[in-house]
This record gives structure tokens, sequence and C-alpha cells, in this order.
């Protein structure tokens, strides 16, 4: 790809540029911020049950956590570039690079998960598996891309949607990002029928059909490279690379310490794990043993390291990222950056494994995920099977049902897939609190009136 085509100011919906103080990218950043999706993330869980008495990360602090770590990388990775492709660079990719790459990956990381529903991936599933298993009923309503879209729903192609387009009643292009910070978070740039058909082996996809034309758009301005145009599929952005190493630092290791706090992982396993991956990146292991030393604080040792092992693990991804920056211009780096790092260093791993085995299968996670993906599945049973009926068809408990949706989320005059995605977009935006709530009191478990 043209290091020079493959940023671009241009921005979705009718947003014509003006001046500013701030660049267009730092503007990118700032409406995120502002966002009521961002927001709602504060009540969306990340891998925990959210918290009581203890302080463990939601969906909001691991994007900010996230945002900060991208924005290192991409910062360093911009003065790179500048340095080492300045002759090949216009003035304003030269200005792009050196002052604005770090504003666009720290914009991306921030809404990297606003397209999840709460409860984390399983409420993903929910919303996937409801289709599957009502298939007899709902397949016929649909076509074939359709179909593969909500069969396969999940967040990385929800995000696109969230972030662009227009809801009823609302402004033309969603939030209005420009084109760089979204193509930055499309990990999967194809078509869910490709997925569906095995045609790619990807693991997800990257914009319903409802978005498609968007995404043509956004592929077109940053410069993507088409691999095929029927079903639609793009080689990855070069920046997708950072924003993807970003969440990974952050969720392999914050997770460890959430659990360390909690109690589920011991602090001897922790500091033994973190130690050991810093050890592997560092000359200076005494300096780190005098430090820990001096802390008697256990949570405090155990940040102390998780502090060391996020900055070894930015300046492993920046070393990948320049290692192989050709394949990934060519869009042809078939593993994630600290996939790289964990085949030449088994440490990484080893907190990888440890991970799945002691937190990501510990009772209080599989409980959330059993109960969030029933609160979804019921949400969406309540209120599909009444959208997808003509006003002539509806009795009176499916007008009750669809008086629950906001009017932004209600495309009577569309087609039985906007419906069905409008009633998606309110179920998925939910936080975990309010799903739990509707849930309970659709379902007769609280009754009474609240303000």
């Amino acid at each position: 790809m043209n290091l020079n085509r493959i940023f671009t100011n241009q921005r979705t919906g009718n947003n014509p540029h003006t001046k500013a103080s701030r660049t267009d990218f730092q503007r990118d950043f700032d409406r995120i911020i502002f966002s009521s999706a961002f927001r709602r993330l504060q009540n969306k869980t990340q891998v925990f049950p959210l918290p009581g008495s203890v302080f463990v990360h939601n969906r909001l602090t691991h994007s900010l956590e996230v945002s900060s770590v991208g924005r290192s990388l991409g910062s360093v990775m911009g003065e790179y570039i500048h340095d080492h492709f300045k002759d090949d660079l216009t003035e304003e990719a030269r200005s792009f690079y050196l002052h604005n790459l770090g504003h666009v990956i720290a914009a991306a990381c921030l809404c990297h998960d606003v397209g999840n529903p709460a409860f984390g991936h399983s409420g993903e599933d929910a919303i996937a598996s409801y289709f599957e298993r009502n298939e007899n009923d709902l397949k016929p309503k649909f076509n074939e891309k359709e179909w593969a879209d909500l069969v396969n729903f999940e967040g990385n192609a929800n995000a696109i949607r969230v972030l662009a387009q227009q809801q009823q009643g609302k402004d033309e292009g969603g939030i209005q990002l420009t084109f760089s910070t979204l193509a930055s978070i499309a990990k999967y740039p194809c078509e869910a029928i490709a997925k569906q058909k095995g045609i790619i082996h990807r693991k997800k996809f990257g914009f319903f059909q409802n978005e498609k034309d968007i995404f043509l758009e956004i592929a077109e301005g940053t410069g993507l490279i088409s691999e095929s145009r029927e079903p639609h599929i793009f080689k990855r952005h070069p920046f997708v690379w950072l924003v993807e190493a970003a969440d990974d630092i952050c969720y392999n290791i914050i997770d460890m310490e959430d659990a360390h706090r909690l109690g589920i992982v011991s602090t001897a396993d922790c500091k033994n794990l973190f130690f050991e991956l810093v050890k592997s990146e560092t000359d200076d292991v005494n300096r780190i043993d005098r430090k820990l030393a001096s802390i008697s604080n256990e949570n405090e040792q155990i940040s102390y390291l998780r502090a060391k092992v996020i900055n070894a693990l930015i300046n492993k991804s920046l070393e990948m990222y320049r290692q192989h920056f050709d394949t990934i211009l060519e869009g042809n780096l078939d593993k994630a950056l600290l996939d790289l790092y964990k085949s030449e260093n088994r440490t990484l791993q080893d907190i990888e494994t440890f991970s799945i085995e002691k937190i990501y299968n510990h009772k209080a996670v599989v409980e959330i995920e059993n109960a969030g993906y029933n609160v979804m599945y019921e949400l969406l049973d309540h209120f599909i099977p009444s959208i997808l009926k003509s006003s002539d068809q509806r009795k009176s408990y499916d007008i009750k049902a669809l008086k629950l949706l906001p009017k932004q989320f209600l495309y009577e005059a569309g087609t039985d897939y906007q419906k069905v995605l409008g009633v998606i977009d309110f179920v998925s935006g939910m936080t975990d609190n309010y799903a739990t709530d509707l849930y309970r009191k659709i379902k007769g478990i609280d009754i009474g009136m609240t303000v």
C-alpha cells in the first residue's frame, strides 16, 4: 500500500472540513470520548462480574488503557516512517506520520470495543445463536448475505455500524469519524458470507450488508487492497496491527492483575509469570529486584511488574512491526504482532495458557457468561418476533413490546433485515445492568414503577 494514500481526513456523513485548533484526527478522539456509545462501556463486562467492593476493569477502563498504549505505538511508528521513508513521502504525509499517527491509533483503540454487546463474548454468542436456533422461522425472511450477518454476529462489524450508520432522526454518518480511524479498527475487512462459505479462514468479518457502501468508501479512501469483489474481501489496513497489538498487550496483562486483586490468582503465581517476561526483555534484573524489595504492598508489587511487562511488550511490538513492515504494507502478514513474539518467547504463551485455565474458566466468569447469554437471548426473543410482523398482524402484546423500543431503533419503513438490525442495535447497546433490569421486568421477576 502507498504510504501517501493510506490516510485521509475524509469523514462519514455530510461533514465538511472546518478550521479548528485541533487536527481532524484529534477531533476523532474527542468525538469518541463524548459519544454515548463510549460512555456505555463503563457498565459492560470486560472479563469479571462488575465490581462490588473490589474494583476491576470494565470495557471503558480497558479501552482507555488500550488507547494509551496505542498512542505510544502510533507515535513511535510515525516517527519511524517519517525518518526512514522521508524521501518517498509527500509533505502532507510527513506531517501526518510525525504528528498524527499517534492520534489515529489512540482514537481507534478508544472505540475498538464500542460494538461489543453486554456480557462480553457471551453476549455476541447469544445474538448469533438466536438466529441459528430460530433458523426455520427466520431464515426465509432474509437474503443469503443478510442471514450470514445475523448468524455470525460479532462486535467488530457492529462497531462500524455503531460509529458510522445514521439512526432514525439523527445526523448522517453516525459520529462522523475519519476514514483513517475507522479503517484502523477493521481487523477482518470482509463480508460475513466469505466466512460463512469458507472462502476465507478469518474468524470474523468487518461490516454488515447495511453498511457495505460506507465500508467501500472507507476502503477506497484509505487505499485498502481488494482481494475479491464478490464477496468483498480486503487486505488489512497497516494501522490495524498497531491497534490489535495495543489490545492484546492490555487484555493479556490486565486480566491477570484483576484476577490477582480478586484473589483468583496468587501473588506468587502472578509475580513469577510477570517477572519471567520482564527478565527475558531486560538486562537490569537486579534493579527490578531491589525495587520490588522496597515495596511491601502486594498489589503495588504486581502493579509495578505490570507496568514493566507492558513497556516490554510495547517495545517488542514495535520491533516486530518494523521487522515485518514491508509485509504489513502488502497486507500479507498473517499473524498478530504478539503472536509473532510468542513464537520466539514462551513466557507470554505461558501467561495466556495460565489465564485460560485459571481465569477465563473460573466459576465467577462462567456464571456471568451463562447469565448474560440467557439475558441477551430472551431480550431478542421479546422484540424480534413482534418487529417482523406487519402492522395488521400484530397483537396487543406485540404492540406493547415495541413500545419499549426507543424511536431511533424503529425502522418500520425498512426491510425485515433493517428492522432486525434496529432491535440488535438496541439490545447490543445496552449496559449489563440495563439489560438485566429490562430482562427482569419483561419476565415479571421485578414488577413496579421506576422513574
